[in-house]
């Protein structure tokens, strides 16, 4: 294995910095909420910098769909007037919500058109966040139904494509790409994204940020019973690992409606705080989706990440792991989940072409092969964890390819969308199907200046030891001080 021009291109980029003003924006959840706890900055201040920063950004990244303005100021308002001694471990913090999670008083759209009402509750996981101190500031941007890795819809086209903040003519990936354009730019430290085949690491890969796809069941999907079946979870994408961590120990838990439900693995902040001790780590390129070939730079960016953990004591080597087809498992519970989300609409006749296409040719994923998917899945799971009992982690590539420019769906229906989105998934996916802890951590910068990263992959309720990792390697290559140039 060698170290390549990632890491030499990592220590050029970490070099970007802002002026003494904008630390505290970029301080993240940590940073943010301790100054807030603490009378440093109220939490007014804290929206009112957001804010700012939203309407002097995102007219050219398109990263946000509502900026609820009125809303989180009043809410920032209450923040403030909560006593020292009972303020939560996100005090004050504003946080993004993607556009599939219920928000009280916003539409829920799923990226589309086909719903005009505002929802009259929040989801679990936003009433946790705001019980625990966060001020929702907004709603981000995802494909319709986060069907596609890019975050652009048919209405808009590439005009109103969400963009990347490293480079406003490539696209952030998706769904979650609207989460992951606001984070990045600093536009709020954190926000809710949903991976139901890579859609939180996907777009944290090309951002720069941490994203962390925990164990299926671990983070509550109520009102909802699954985000499509065994595929999906929510999570949040962060600028560091301990960000994440916060976030994911408020959010985290089942309620009796969710119909998957994790083990108990203890506080997600801890674990980030551990060291990891000496870890056996199998390290493969190879792709699980036959016929795809990962971009030299990604490939050199894992092999030089295989060498820092070398280098720090870990049992690094080759792995050659059996990845089975899992398109058996995977495209009903993708159709199914698709058109469950569709007969909620008030409006469905509005829905994109594209997706009527879906649910035209997946009739045949009824109700009963969806479940029959959800039972392969957990066979594939069965074969497919055989290699955890000789590594501890897996480390591959998060995505094969550079992210494309802006517009990659623009008049595309479903047979060019498909064959443009699927080698997108060839690293992700098959972990959304066996349900494992997976998280995209950044690996430098690639000779096009955007972001690189690697992909870090757990055995079942493995987040513990994914932070403890993730977290020894940012300390040793510290990432979250990089900032995308504009």
């Amino acid at each position: 294995m060698c170290t390549g021009g990632a890491a030499r291109s990592y220590a050029r980029a970490v070099t970007t910095t802002a002026g003494p003003d904008d630390d505290l924006r970029w301080a993240g959840v940590a940073g943010q909420a301790t100054a807030a706890r603490e009378g440093r900055v109220s939490s007014a201040e804290l929206v009112d910098a957001a804010l700012a920063h939203i309407a002097a950004h995102d007219a050219r990244l398109n990263a946000f769909t509502v900026v609820l303005a009125d809303a989180a100021r009043a809410e920032a308002a209450a923040r403030d007037a909560v006593p020292a001694a009972e303020r939560g471990p996100l005090h004050g913090v504003p946080v993004a919500i993607k556009e599939e999670v219920d928000v009280a008083g916003t539409v829920t759209t799923y990226g589309g058109r086909g719903n005009s009402t505002p929802a009259r509750e929040d989801a679990e996981l936003v009433r946790r966040l705001r019980a625990a101190g966060a001020v929702v500031v907004g709603r981000t941007a995802m494909p319709e139904f986060g069907q596609w890795p890019f975050t652009e819809s048919e209405a808009t086209g590439s005009r109103g494509a969400t963009r990347n903040p490293w480079d406003l003519t490539r696209s952030p990936l998706g769904s979650s790409g609207g989460t992951a354009a606001a984070v990045a730019a600093g536009l709020v430290p954190v926000g809710i994204g949903g991976d139901g085949g890579g859609s939180i690491r996907l777009p944290s890969s090309a951002c720069g940020l941490f994203g962390l796809k925990p164990q299926r069941g671990r983070v509550t999907s109520a009102p909802h019973p699954h985000l499509w079946w065994a595929l999906g979870t929510a999570g949040p994408l962060a600028r560091s690992v301990l960000d994440s961590a916060l976030v994911h120990d408020v959010i985290r838990g089942a309620t009796p409606s969710d119909r998957f439900r994790a083990g108990d693995v203890g506080s997600f902040v801890e674990a980030a705080g551990r060291e990891p001790g000496r870890l056996r780590i199998g390290v493969s390129v190879a792709s699980p989706a036959r016929g795809v070939r990962p971009d030299p730079e990604h490939v050199r960016a894992v092999h030089a990440t295989a060498d820092l953990l070398d280098r720090l004591g870990h049992h690094v080597e080759q792995a050659h792991p059996t990845y089975p087809d899992t398109t058996a498992a995977f495209v009903p519970q993708y159709v199914g989940g698709v058109r469950h989300e569709v007969a909620t609409l008030e409006h469905p006749h509005l829905v994109e072409t594209r997706t009527l296409d879906v649910l035209r040719v997946g009739a045949w994923a009824t109700d009963r092969v969806v479940e029959w998917a959800v039972r392969r899945g957990e066979a594939i799971a069965a074969r497919v964890n055989r290699v955890f009992d000789g590594y501890d982690v897996l480390l591959t590539p998060v995505v094969p390819h550079r992210p494309p420019p802006v517009g990659v769906l623009d008049g595309a229906r479903l047979p060019r969308a498909a064959l443009r989105s699927l080698p997108v998934t060839a690293y992700t996916a098959l972990w959304n199907v066996t349900g494992n802890p997976a998280a995209s951590v950044p690996a430098g910068f690639a000779t096009d200046g955007l972001p690189l990263a690697v992909q870090l992959v757990g055995p079942p309720d493995g987040e513990p030891v994914l932070l403890s990792l993730a977290a020894q390697l940012e300390r040793e290559r510290p990432w979250a001080d990089a900032r995308p140039p504009a």
